[in-house]
């Protein structure tokens, strides 16, 4: 029987979602813990990957098992997994559907603050300034759902198949006083660092060091920038994952998001 797993975690002490040799991952913990569980080999396929330091607010991942288990899995997993890992739902499903390849859509979100803050330093990233041209990056925002192709934005473009996302919104906003900034944006796919890379431009346009053309000629020439870095990972989340046949609200409330009225939408 296939499960799909609905989990959160902060990505602070982990490389990544995926394993890897000598390095600490999210999907290394968990194999390991149901492994331990089930006390059998359990290998597990998430909805995709995330860097080192990037957190998931809602992650899903695959596994088969073949006999139904006579214990209470929610309980015994969620005690064992470090804090920083939580397990929201478990999810028969028919069929053989795989957590990252029917995927129809991601949602990220990517938070700035513009001043020291050492309760903001794990889930936002510091970028010290006075003040930043919301207006102008706004502009470069409203821009990215009426392109698709990325190439520009990914460091290591021709390792993929194709360049073409497929975003559906992107949006920016900030709090009442200017010092906080939220990025969100959503798409079919992503590529590698892609998300990163654009709010890097994203701060270069609001410190006045990038033009709003010279961003939309990155997407119309589709030209790797000479230069091109990512922004800080720690202010990244994966925030919605959504299925054909399974669309779950984010259980995970994470300490950048407020309440509903914190966030104002630039104009």
């Amino acid at each position: 029987m296939r499960y799909f797993v609905h989990i959160g975690y902060k990505g602070t002490n982990y490389f990544g979602w995926q394993r890897q040799p000598d390095k600490l991952s999210v999907q290394e913990i968990l194999e390991d813990s149901l492994s331990k569980i089930f006390k059998l080999p359990i290998t597990i396929f998430g909805c995709g990957r995330t860097d080192t330091g990037v957190h998931a607010s809602q992650y899903f991942f695959h596994m088969d098992i073949e006999k139904p288990w006579n214990f209470d899995l929610f309980f015994r997993l969620n005690r064992i997994l470090p804090d920083d890992i939580a397990l929201f739902d478990i999810i028969p499903v028919e069929g053989l559907p795989h957590a990252r390849f029917d995927a129809i859509q991601r949602s990220y979100d990517f938070f700035i603050h513009t001043y020291k803050d050492p309760f903001l330093s794990e889930s936002s990233s510091l970028y010290l300034r006075k003040s930043f041209n919301l207006l102008e990056m706004k502009k470069a925002v409203d821009l990215l759902p009426k392109y698709e192709d990325y190439r520009a934005f990914c460091k290591s473009p021709d390792k993929n198949e194709h360049t073409i996302c497929k975003v559906s919104s992107a949006n920016l906003y900030t709090n009442s006083s200017g010092d906080r900034i939220r990025f969100q944006i959503s798409s079919n796919r992503f590529l590698g660092r892609m998300i990163r890379i654009i709010v890097r431009k994203l701060i270069e346009i609001g410190d006045g060091t990038l033009s709003v053309d010279e961003f939309k000629s990155h997407l119309i020439s589709r030209n790797t920038p000479s230069k091109i870095l990512p922004a800080h990972p720690q202010g990244l989340f994966l925030s919605k994952v959504s299925y054909p046949f399974l669309d779950l609200k984010p259980k995970a409330k994470f300490p950048a998001i407020e309440d509903s009225g914190y966030w104002n939408s630039v104009v």
